[in-house]
């Protein structure tokens, strides 16, 4: 197994999570393409574990913290790390040690560029993505938000401790229509699929629905609301990832629309 940067060739799976087989993720590649395209400028460092057999099977996605929703300073942010575990496609990858060996490699190349220490998040439920799992690679906590904590590394003494940001407004609530407000960063392949579904339903149903979308890679958006990405109906956020399916996101919005 080995771990290497990223190439050309490598960025149609990379755009769906190494699910070329997923036909509900290319839904979102498009706009994945698009935030890969903008913030490759601003750092975004990509790298992939090779199995044995030659086969692409994992992923790490980094990027300097200064351009996430994260507060930090000097340190990279580790958007995912994805170890593919499913059945399908090229079968289960996973408790191999690939998600070790791209942390470590992701830690090594933030060090060579200067950072004081890396960041994650992580969930506080044993699914994808565990704050367990960092605890256990030498990540302390820094803050926590509902399910999810805030880990960090730090390299050097005196490093700065990072923290979620801070709702600062509220979504608005419609009275003729239901406001979908679309907060969109475009890293997650599976939250780009129920943004995509948004805006579906909104040409759907015009009559319905208004669609206000947000690019939370725009630091005043950031700074105005303080959400790093999210979907909400008529103010109430509903769950992004894994995707919110079609069926399902009409299904709320027309109760919404009961209601009004």
């Amino acid at each position: 197994m080995l771990v290497r940067d990223i190439t050309e060739t490598d960025l149609p799976m990379y755009y769906c999570c190494l699910e070329s087989y997923a036909d509900v993720l290319k839904q979102g590649t498009a706009l994945k393409q698009k935030w890969y395209n903008q913030m490759k400028v601003k750092g975004l460092r990509v790298k992939l574990a090779v199995d044995d057999d030659g086969t692409v099977a994992g992923m790490i996605q980094y990027i300097p913290v200064e351009h996430t929703n994260i507060t930090g300073k000097d340190m990279y942010y580790i958007y995912c790390i994805w170890v593919h575990g499913h059945k399908q496609g090229i079968g289960n990858r996973q408790k191999r040690g690939m998600g070790k060996a791209l942390l470590k490699a992701a830690e090594n190349d933030a060090m060579e560029n200067g950072a004081k220490g890396i960041i994650a998040w992580g969930l506080r439920i044993p699914v994808w993505m565990k704050a367990a799992w960092f605890r256990k690679q030498g990540f302390i906590s820094a803050d926590k938000q509902g399910m999810l904590a805030l880990m960090y590394k730090p390299f050097t003494t005196g490093t700065q401790k990072p923290s979620f940001p801070k709702q600062a407004k509220k979504p608005d609530i419609g009275k003729d229509k239901v406001i979908l407000s679309d907060f969109v960063c475009g890293w997650c392949s599976s939250t780009n699929v129920t943004h995509a579904n948004a805006v579906k339903l909104a040409a759907e149903l015009p009559d319905k629905v208004e669609l206000v979308t947000y690019d939370t890679n725009d630091r005043d958006v950031q700074a105005e609301w303080g959400i790093g990405e999210g979907l909400f109906i008529n103010g109430k956020e509903v769950r992004s990832a894994p995707p919110l399916a079609y069926d399902e996101l009409k299904r709320k919005v027309e109760r919404s629309f009961s209601r009004l």
